[in-house]
């Protein structure tokens, strides 16, 4: 079952890569402030390094004037998030978040198998927009779409 509007982000703890791997937990990250998080089911795959990250870059300016923080999370260490980020040109302040073993995308309720593709278990392409760790709105996409979490549907929303 997944997480519902008005229910607290459960504690989970991700990677981020700084001077080493470190470990941020949901609390940190949600506790206090206005979070949207996105999620995709891979980096570098093609949806999203074309449309979902970049969607979100473009439009970061956006979420600011909102006083909205804005993070990426991904089933890949934090070694890969760092490198897509990189490589797509991420301004430091769209956290990239490493959810390895998709401890909070199963915690979320919002995994998939994709193993079928040769990626095992994912997590959903989703955003979620939370503010002092609870969830306010939740935007999942029907398998193989991408059309309710971009960063021009959610802005609309909320």
């Amino acid at each position: 079952m997944s997480i519902k509007i008005g229910e607290r982000i459960p504690h989970a703890q991700l990677n981020v890569l700084t001077d080493g791997v470190q470990t941020v937990t949901t609390e940190e990250l949600f506790d206090g402030r206005k979070v949207l998080l996105f999620s995709v089911p891979g980096a570098f795959t093609p949806t999203c390094s074309f449309k979902h990250l970049p969607g979100y870059v473009d439009k970061l300016d956006e979420f600011r004037a909102r006083d909205i923080d804005v993070a990426c999370m991904s089933v890949n260490d934090a070694f890969v998030m760092a490198a897509w980020a990189n490589s797509q040109q991420v301004p430091p302040d769209l956290r990239m978040l490493a959810d390895g073993n998709a401890a909070f995308a199963e915690a979320l309720g919002l995994t998939m198998d994709a193993t079928a593709f040769g990626m095992g278990k994912r997590s959903k392409r989703f955003a979620l927009y939370a503010e002092d760790g609870v969830v306010r709105q939740l935007f999942v996409e029907a398998p193989g779409e991408f059309k309710v979490s971009s960063a021009e549907a959610v802005l609309a929303a909320i």
